[in-house]
């Protein structure tokens, strides 16, 4: 969760109330925030000659963006006080009635093709509030901006800036402009270099260095404004004296965008001429639909249901005593007019994490007060799930294998490519396996289609223990699946392996004809209906037939010749191969440098549900 710094003076006289330690940290305890640390008898550094003030570092839900400054953090426990009314959030026209506007081109659409823009208007800060408005942006960049590659703030003063501005992506050599805090003018390219090894600036190059355009935010004389996400231009540079700030910020997420920006001005329009008060800008953006307003304040409506909340908290409130719980949470709320177990809630913009009724339940049983709530016995509130059908099984077969005498093992699901196709003598059609697409190192490279080598370098850290070794693994694996939305799909497989100085084939086999026993499936023969064709994967019906599995020979590189087999089944007439086992060819093994014989065993357990 991030942790926020705040001035302990500051805070407790915008609270109206001197707090001890012990105090505060209950008050938070209560908000459902955290004091982590009070600096006031740490030693504290010293700056200019002049000691750091007393700090209170809180800790805040990583859910509560809006509270990630000091004006989030006193506005929200004053309202749980009951000491501030509930904000009044209003978007205003400026005395002109004209409002600025923001032109979105087309070219950006593929760097950051989203951008929004707001206007604080007669704002006054202080040293403390110009040095709270900057940090906000670098949490918000830091947390649910994801290092700004899904959102990018830039802010200037309007006073030296004229709209209509237009939003634009340019060729690297086209954008010239001085970077913030900088005198020398630099274009794109050289502005790449001039920050590649910058402390601050220079780990967000990444985002557009490589794309054959840049984003740019322009005035109307085509003054740079920004370079998202990396800089703004030194020429619209805001200050403590800065009375008029124009707003803009460009995203490739669109949701992420309008929640950053309701964050900034519902924090900071406080500071305005008219408290919370926002002037909108007029966003143009014609090529995909995109034109509207920013930012949209207009709260949320939403429904909770009384018995639901009760339910949750165990308390048994009236819709009137939800509503002024509510209120204490920021929230204005009021009972149904059409259903009395419904209460009506309005959201305000700065609580995006509202998504759900729980998420309203959650803060009415904040605003009663966790303490305060009934104790129960766990008998009340226990409930006991139900597992999904193939972690049932996997557990089945997890057991048989154990009280068979083999030791159950958890490799990783990532391996590298070689280990799981070029070390198993298996060719990779580029069809098969899901890829990292930036592995950290070789070790992990693709997301595992076999168990097999999870358990053979489980073998080889252990082979330095008594022989023989008997382990298996119930998990899962991964395949490409285009059909499918996230293009991939997983399998629950189970496989063993046995390593000793013989071969191990009968144990394997053993062990197989023992779990698929306890499967109730019938080893089925030739005298019993097979006609001893392969089918290889292709899954075939014949009802005549009776369910039960086999084995046939197979010639697979994996393998030493003549010591493999295909595992068969044929469930409710339809036959298909589930697996394969056999003695694993001597390449594989030195390989995965094994000195003694190893027969493995898998196959697919999804079958059999």
């Amino acid at each position: 969760m991030p942790t926020i710094g705040v001035d302990k003076a500051e805070l407790f006289k915008a609270l109206g109330q001197e707090y001890t330690t012990e105090q505060f940290e209950e008050l938070c305890f209560e908000f459902g925030i955290e004091l982590d640390e009070d600096t006031s008898n740490s030693e504290r550094p010293t700056v200019n000659g002049k000691q750091e003030a007393p700090q209170l570092k809180i800790e805040i839900p990583a859910n509560r963006y809006d509270m990630l400054c000091f004006e989030g953090i006193a506005l929200m426990l004053n309202i749980f006080r009951g000491r501030s009314p509930l904000p009044n959030y209003r978007l205003v026209t400026p005395t002109n009635g004209k409002l600025e506007k923001l032109t979105i081109h087309k070219s950006t659409l593929d760097v950051r093709p989203y951008c929004s823009a707001a206007i604080l208007r007669n704002i006054t800060f202080t040293k403390e509030s110009y040095e709270s408005f900057i940090a906000l942006q670098d949490k918000l960049h830091q947390n649910l901006a994801r290092q700004r590659t899904l959102v990018a703030i830039g802010t200037h003063d309007l006073d030296t800036i004229e709209g209509p501005f237009t939003y634009e992506a340019l060729p690297p050599k086209d954008i010239n402009f001085v970077p913030l805090n900088q005198t020398k003018k630099m274009n794109g390219e050289e502005l790449m270099e001039f920050y590649e090894n910058d402390k601050h600036l220079g780990k967000y190059l990444h985002i557009i260095r490589d794309k054959p355009l840049y984003p740019v935010i322009l005035s109307s004389d085509r003054t740079v404004c920004s370079l998202p996400p990396i800089i703004n231009g030194n020429h619209s540079k805001i200050s403590v004296n800065t009375k008029n700030v124009f707003i803009e910020l460009t995203a490739t997420d669109k949701t992420k965008l309008e929640i950053v920006n309701n964050i900034l001005v519902a924090m900071f329009s406080q500071y305005c001429a008219e408290p919370f008060t926002i002037e909108p800008v007029q966003i143009v953006s014609e090529h995909n639909a995109e034109s509207r307003q920013t930012p949209n304040i207009s709260p949320r409506l939403a429904e909770a249901e009384v018995d639901y909340i009760n339910n949750c908290c165990g308390l048994s409130e009236s819709p009137e005593s939800i509503c002024e719980l509510l209120t204490k949470m920021c929230y204005s709320a009021k009972p149904s007019s059409k259903d009395q177990n419904i209460v009506d809630v309005t959201i305000p913009p700065n609580r995006a994490d509202v998504l759900h009724q729980c998420d309203i339940m959650e803060d009415v049983a904040i605003a009663y007060g966790f303490n305060n709530l009934p104790r129960s016995t766990p008998n009340k509130s226990a409930t006991i799930a139900k597992p999904l059908a193939i972690n049932k099984l996997g557990d089945i077969v997890r057991m048989e294998a154990a009280m068979a005498g083999w030791s159950e093992v958890m490799p990783l699901i990532l391996c590298s490519h070689d280990e799981n196709f070029g070390w198993l003598n298996r060719q990779d059609d580029g069809e098969t396996a899901v890829k990292l697409a930036n592995p950290k190192t070789l070790e992990y490279q693709v997301v595992r289609t076999t168990l097999l080598p999870g358990l053979l370098k489980t073998i080889r850290e252990n082979k330095k223990h008594s022989i023989p070794i008997k382990v298996f693994e119930v998990s899962d694996v991964a395949f490409k699946d285009l059909s499918l939305e996230r293009k991939s799909r997983n399998e629950k497989h189970f496989a063993a392996a046995w390593y000793g100085k013989a071969s191990g084939f009968e144990v394997v086999h053993g062990l197989l004809d023992r779990v698929l026993l306890m499967l109730k499936t019938a080893f089925l023969t030739h005298e019993e209906g097979l006609e001893g064709k392969k089918l290889d994967f292709e899954i075939k019906e014949d009802p005549a037939k009776p369910d039960g599995y086999w084995i046939e020979e197979i010639n697979e590189p994996t393998f030493f010749p003549g010591h493999g087999a295909a595992i068969y089944m044929r469930l409710n007439g339809k036959a298909l191969r589930v697996g394969e086992f056999g003695i694993l060819h001597p390449t594989v093994l030195d390989k995965f440098e094994l000195r003694y014989p190893v027969s493995t065993l898998e196959m697919n357990l999804e079958a059999f549900l």
